[in-house]
């Protein structure tokens, strides 16, 4: 796992500084992703430099440093990532003739592009990456990231000089960086908490999304990325290829992928553990592990203050039982109170999924100990584990067939009525309801269920369901809010369209996103085993009755579970990884959320509307109803542009 960077063009120097120098520039401030070495390789001639920062996971000796050349000569790469099946490859490879002089991963993934050839090769990785390829003989660099975007990418062209690096950061440090941001793009942000890709915070500078490559010569037009791997052409062939086996062969099938996608996973020459909730996902890669291991593996929580976000109890009983070698750090509310200001730096660019937080205090606990943590994300995404998926299908399944119109016709008068009213009538009801439709935040929740109604289809009822500020280019000033361009044709179900839309916007955008950024920040490496491609497209071949069955999702995974871990010990609500945020803003964060949101500010800065803003701040403040999701999004915007302004130091 490291830190990437490079650029390509003939205008890289600025006077006073040559090309190495501007590259090493960009290197440095990717520490914190490979704290224990860097290096440079640069061929001057043909405006091509390559930087490193490395954290030693495999090979630890100098064989393993990078930029690396292949062995023919002929390929130069800087890699940020694990390819997991190496060893496999490699054998492959050295029956082919090629010889090795290190044990690092690296060397073997140049050692196929000698063999197939640079996009073919690609075909054949199993892991998680980012990388960049400069071809030596044709003068062409490469850019490639895994499959579902465990690693982040970013490139664009700046002062006629293309560029990329794993973080914005680097490329901010390129000379004359100046890009604007991109009110679109921040508009997309305040409905999604996160800027999807291709998309960035700033015009002109894009993510490679996931599954894509890239080629770019020194000249010519702007290079578009390319697929080599499709999330949803692979859902579509499962669907289209299901699997003809009852309940008990899918236990056996899934729980083998498993088991090997866990153990290619714990290859390292370092420490590892794994993070550990006490949920469903998390609870069968430590069981996985050490069914696997032949001690007691590190197992790591992190427990908060608040009892209706804390889960380490869970966590603990589930260690205990498996026998792992439990940590547990007990963190106060300032504790994590003091990592908001290390948002910024953190991220790059505004990014308001608030369970950021305790993913970096346990990411930083666990680092005390460990280099490598697996964790348990994407099983929601794969088998079904998010409680919207079934709250929308049963919900669209009894309206759907409704007439548009009359569907508008309800959910206008759904509206009509005030949050504050409605559940001034529920609390006026009190015990006459029936328990299953007592429930907090009633008036929010009806609001939400007449947003649905008004949609056309089921995809875009879920759309608004997801979003936060229903209307963001009216709150961003001059922004034009792109359209949704994933089409789902021939998915018929809402659960498999959920999933699938998830799986290509939300898991890669946000939940990777947040793990990579928090993780990398100390210095650790996460493999998320249930992202194995082959898990994928194991999932997308079972049927949805082995994913969600009476109302429970990732059926299958727990009976998987079941054969490591009683059932009753992870069969609880699902709680989300997050933080007390509503009270928060109205307690100890008022301060400085109110600094935030001056109205005086949000006019001189030009970028949002003050009136709608303090319009949401005066009725969370009057606790009329809780709007911290579209505040938070509001106040990450802000804390991230004055750190920009102010031009604070970008190393976090």
């Amino acid at each position: 796992m490291c830190g990437i960077v490079g650029v390509l063009g003939e205008r890289v120097s600025t006077e006073g500084t040559g090309l190495f120098d501007v590259v090493r520039g960009m290197t440095d401030t990717l520490r914190h992703r490979g704290p224990d070495d860097g290096d440079l390789w640069l061929d001057e001639r043909a405006g091509i430099a390559l930087g490193h920062r490395r954290l030693s996971i495999v090979d630890l000796s100098v064989e393993g440093r990078q930029p690396m050349i292949s062995g023919c000569g002929r390929y130069v790469t800087t890699f940020n990532g694990e390819i997991y099946n190496f060893p496999d490859l490699r054998s492959e490879l050295s029956a082919r003739g090629h010889s090795f002089r290190g044990g690092s991963d690296t060397e073997v993934m140049l050692a196929a592009f000698t063999q197939w050839g640079v996009v073919p090769a690609l075909e054949r990785l199993n892991g998680m990456f980012a990388f960049a390829v400069w071809d030596r003989e044709r003068r062409i660099l490469h850019l490639a990231r895994d499959r579902l975007g465990e690693k982040p990418l970013y490139y664009g062209r700046i002062g006629g000089t293309f560029a990329f690096a794993s973080e914005l950061k680097a490329l901010r440090a390129l000379p004359g960086f100046h890009a604007s941001v991109d009110r679109d793009a921040l508009a997309m942000m305040l409905r999604n908490r996160y800027i999807p890709s291709p998309r960035s915070i700033y015009q002109g500078i894009a993510k490679l999304p996931p599954g894509t490559h890239l080629t770019v010569a020194s000249r010519g037009l702007d290079p578009q990325p390319v697929k080599y791997w499709s999330a949803v052409e692979v859902a579509a062939r499962g669907l289209d290829e299901p699997l003809q086996v009852d309940a008990e062969a899918a236990v056996e099938m899934i729980d083998g992928l498993l088991r090997d996608a866990v153990k290619l996973r714990m290859t390292a020459d370092v420490p590892l553990g794994a993070f550990l909730s006490g949920g469903v996902d998390s609870s069968i890669v430590a069981a996985l592990m050490q069914a696997q291991s032949t001690s007691p593996i590190r197992t790591f929580t992190v427990g908060l203050a608040d009892a209706g976000y804390d889960e380490s109890a869970d966590a603990r009983a589930v260690a205990h039982h498996l026998g792992t070698d439990h940590a547990e750090v007990r963190v106060s509310p300032r504790e994590a109170l003091d990592v908001i200001p290390r948002l910024p730096a953190m991220f790059d660019e505004p990014f308001c999924d608030s369970s950021q937080v305790p993913t970096f205090l346990v990411s930083r606990f666990a680092r005390r100990q460990v280099t490598v943590a697996l964790s348990g994300d994407g099983g929601d995404e794969l088998f079904g584990g998010y409680n919207r998926y079934a709250w929308l299908a049963s919900v669209w399944r009894r309206i759907g067939w409704l007439p548009p119109a009359l569907r508008r016709g309800v959910g206008t008068a759904l509206r009509s009525v005030s949050p504050g009213a409605w559940e001034s009538m529920f609390r006026a009801a009190g015990g006459t309801l029936p328990r299953r439709i007592r429930v907090r935040t009633p008036g929010d929740k009806i609001h939400k269920l007449a947003d649905v109604l008004t949609m056309p289809d089921a995809q875009a009822a879920y759309g608004t369901l997801m979003s936060h500020w229903k209307d963001p280019a009216g709150v961003v000033l001059g922004a034009r809010e792109p359209a949704q361009q994933l089409t789902l044709d021939g998915f018929d179900d809402i659960t498999q369209q959920m999933m699938l839309l998830d799986a290509v916007t939300y898991l890669p955008d946000d939940i990777l996103t947040k793990v990579d950024r928090a993780s990398m920040s100390v210095g650790l490496e996460v493999r998320v085993p249930l992202l194995d491609h082959r898990v994928f497209e194991f999932a997308w071949r079972l049927p949805s009755a082995m994913k969600i069955r009476d109302q429970e999702g990732k059926w299958l995974l727990r009976r998987v579970l079941e054969r490591y871990v009683p059932r009753q010990m992870t069969d609880r609500a699902k709680m989300g990884f997050g933080i007390p945020l509503a009270e928060w803003l109205r307690g100890p964060l008022r301060d400085w959320a109110e600094s935030l949101l001056d109205p005086t500010r949000l006019r001189a800065e030009g970028y949002l509307d003050p009136t709608q803003v303090r319009d949401a701040w005066t009725i969370h403040l009057s606790g009329r109803r809780n709007l911290h999701p579209l505040l938070w999004d509001v106040l990450v915007f802000q804390s991230w542009l004055e750190s920009v302004e102010r031009r604070e130091p970008i190393h976090v």
